[in-house]
């Protein structure tokens, strides 16, 4: 018997108040526990994993895949067609008459038109601003407006705050013209979005099935933006993602959303594919501690747990390996037959234990190694030398940390990208354990067995298991180099604050791929990317980049991302440890519709739930 870690009646309590929210609103018809507590619903702004999974319920884009198949084919979502033109440049979209708004307005092509634009300026600070530079004429649009901007800071000097606005407006309709004037994006009607590219992009569709991608609903949106007098830029308050505001487009709609208690959602009736949706409401409480949310399960509260990251989770799984032990035959038979693990574990003998299911997922966990010249409070930084770097990766045993602390068949790996996740894409070797290595780089830059090396902070969340990870490393290293770690802990908030503002030394990191190429780790380390929050810039990788952008073959394109992958491994910017394993929990002969693709794009409108609660 497993023990969990929060008392019983602390936790009996904790469930309870999260659900007591309305006493007069019916239970929903589907509750599940996120990664954690959405951070914001503006497509914009979305990067981490909970924002994510919630826009994909609440929003819907062009195109969307087909979860359920191994193919993970490309589907019609608010497009019902398109057409690419022979050269693949130009995509044109031709949208459902019955795509709706949850308000019931029509979704417009010019939505689309608005809405990328949006994220495609630098106004915004968008993680993603590079999904959409990708389109004819959107990066010398982003570049005049920063030199817009530069020049506003200048001409705006001494002039009142009312003047300065007069001046941002200006700038913003000289914009406007431009835009319309040389970016391949288009809507000739309402129901056609023509979309030019600079060059072609084998994954373009695959990238529409992206969150940043979907659309918003302007005229609401347009309520809440504002000119900032001090820099010019268009500031957007996030109050038009709030219920009961907020609009959206998806299968769902945003109808209460309690920050710290519960986000439900209610069935979007003007979703054109309504009748397909059994699920007509949805409840996210939010129950911090991973021994209350097992326990939640348990008892019925919940019925799917996205992230189980309590600290018991390898115990579960040795129950369950055992379970699967115990009815080998027919286990080994069913396997044999081709079914996926969920369909497998709900025909098998019913067992408490069936409810843990561990899969691939296409993420990686590493750290982040600051490589700025300079901390934020102006020291030296050390982590600026390559070899520093290369010698903390080569002190490094991942596998002490997958097989002591993880637990979970987690394959420790020295590369970026998950090995054999990607067709057609060979993994480089990267840099492996080899601690004499590290010493000797080490004393080269200047630190034999670390003297002289000033501490190093290392920054991380507190759940999750990122203490255990975090502890073990600044062991080794200690151990093989002489170094001295100090641990740093926070809060999510802090930890996003001080990560994207570059204030910290090195931090836990993770990345799940966002779609189905290489280019969806590697732009991560692209000199200015949103998401470079490494702040690595190398010329040589930039330009392997391109080259792979401009290749027609196949075969070549995939060698010179095998090179870009090879070269950043060892300039290392980051220390890759394990590639990721999902962990769900969930009742497989209750809830059907969860995907075992390591994408984890689950598409709730297939979910269905067999049995009533018990």
């Amino acid at each position: 018997m497993i023990r969990l870690l929060a008392p019983l009646a602390l936790v009996a309590a904790v469930v309870l108040a999260t659900f007591v929210v309305d006493p007069s609103e019916a239970p929903a018809d589907f509750v599940f526990i996120n990664r954690g507590d959405v951070t914001t619903l503006d497509l914009a702004q979305i990067s981490w994993q909970q924002d994510i999974r919630v826009a994909r319920i609440v929003h819907e884009g062009l195109v969307k895949h087909d979860v359920l198949t191994p193919q993970y084919a490309i589907r019609p979502a608010v497009a019902q067609s398109w057409t690419i033109s022979q050269d693949g440049l130009t995509y044109t979209f031709r949208l459902r008459d019955n795509a709706r708004w949850s308000n019931a307005e029509p979704v417009r092509a010019s939505d689309f038109v608005y809405s990328w634009r949006r994220v495609m300026l630098p106004d915004g600070a968008a993680d993603y601003t590079g999904f959409f530079l990708h389109i004819a004429g959107a990066r010398d649009l982003f570049d005049f407006r920063n030199a817009q901007l530069a020049r506003f800071s200048g001409q705006a000097a001494g002039l009142t705050d009312a003047r300065r606005l007069e001046l941002a407006e200006s700038l913003w309709r000289e914009l406007l013209d431009r835009f319309e004037r040389s970016v391949g994006l288009a809507a000739p009607d309402d129901r056609t979005l023509v979309v030019t590219l600079e060059r072609p992009l084998p994954y373009f569709l695959d990238l529409l099935c992206f969150p940043a991608m979907y659309p918003v609903y302007p005229p609401l949106v347009r309520l809440y933006e504002r000119f900032d007098a001090a820099t010019a830029m268009i500031r957007t308050e996030q109050g038009w993602t709030l219920p009961p505001r907020g609009v959206s487009n998806g299968a769902y709609r945003v109808t209460r959303w309690a920050f710290k208690r519960e986000m439900r959602l209610e069935k979007n009736p003007h979703y054109w594919d309504a009748d397909s949706v059994s699920i007509r409401s949805i409840s996210m409480p939010t129950i911090e501690d991973p021994g209350a949310q097992v326990l939640a399960f348990r008892t019925g509260a919940v019925m799917w747990i996205t992230d189980v990251v309590a600290r018991y989770v390898p115990e579960m799984l040795e129950r369950k390996r055992a379970w699967h032990d115990e009815h080998r035959d027919q286990y080994d038979s069913l396997r044999d037959s081709g079914l996926d693990p969920f369909e497998i574990d709900r025909r098998l003998p019913p067992d408490p234990r069936s409810a843990l299911h561990v899969v691939p997922a296409f993420g990686t966990y590493f750290l982040n190694f600051n490589c700025r010249e300079r901390l934020r409070d102006g020291r030296p930084n050390p982590l600026a030398d390559p070899r520093v770097r290369r010698a903390l990766v080569m002190a490094t045993d991942r596998g002490e940390i997958t097989r002591s602390i993880r637990r979970l068949d987690e394959p420790d790996s020295p590369t970026l990208i998950p090995p054999g996740s990607i067709h057609g894409y060979h993994s480089p070797e990267g840099i492996n354990h080899d601690p004499d290595q590290a010493r000797q780089l080490l004393s080269e830059a200047g630190y034999p067995a670390g003297a002289g090396l000033a501490t190093i902070d290392y920054l991380f969340t507190r759940d999750g298991g990122h203490d255990l990870i975090a502890q073990a490393v600044a062991r080794q290293w200690e151990r093989t180099l002489g170094v001295k770690v100090n641990l740093v802990p926070k809060e999510i908030k802090a930890f996003r604050e001080d990560l994207k503002g570059k204030n910290y030394m090195i931090s836990r990191g993770s990345w799940f791929g966002d779609y189905g190429d290489p280019t969806t780790f590697l732009e991560l380390n692209r000199t200015g990317d949103g998401n470079n929050d490494r702040d690595y810039s190398s010329p040589a990788y930039d330009a392997l980049l391109d080259r792979a952008a401009d290749e027609t073959d196949p075969a070549a394109r995939m060698r010179l991302l095998s090179q870009a992958e090879d070269l950043m491994l060892h300039d290392a910017p980051l220390l890759t440890l394990f590639q990721y394993n999902s962990v769900y929990l969930f009742d497989p002969r209750r809830v059907v519709g969860l995907t075992t693709h390591p994408r984890a794009e689950h598409d709730l409108t297939q979910v269905r739930v067999l049995h009533p609660a018990r």
